[in-house]
């Protein structure tokens, strides 16, 4: 039996684009990736602390700053820039993990689905 796709008065669903998929893809990796490198290149005490504290910290920037709906909102060329500085920690930590073939990968993809939604807000 299909479901009837008719809109309801007074629901207003966001309408979910493969931008914002890819984009929820690149925060499951970056939050991925400083878990692994915490875990991976660090000795015992630093290893739990970085492993979970890293990809905690990059979940209350995103929550505070990048969320759809952020706690703190900024201008949008400081929200870039945050969201670029967290980017720019998980090259490095590929980088350091002596992958840097996929940090580049990384890179390249979240800075292009970045810039790409960063346009279409502004525009």
């Amino acid at each position: 039996m299909p479901q009837d796709s008719a809109p309801v008065p007074g629901v207003d669903r966001p309408n979910i684009t493969v931008l914002d998929i890819v984009r929820a893809f690149v925060l499951v990796a970056a939050v991925a990736t400083l878990a692994l490198w915490g875990f991976a290149t660090w000795p015992l005490p630093w290893n739990v602390i970085l492993g979970i504290g890293a990809p905690v910290l990059v979940l209350l920037v995103w929550a505070l700053f990048l969320s759809p709906r952020p706690v703190l909102r900024l201008h949008p060329f400081l929200r870039a820039a945050v969201e670029l500085l967290i980017y720019v920690g998980v090259t490095i930590a590929w980088w350091l993990m002596d992958q840097p073939v996929v940090g580049i990968a990384f890179a390249v993809v979240a800075v292009g689905a970045g810039v790409i939604s960063g346009r279409r807000a502004l525009g």
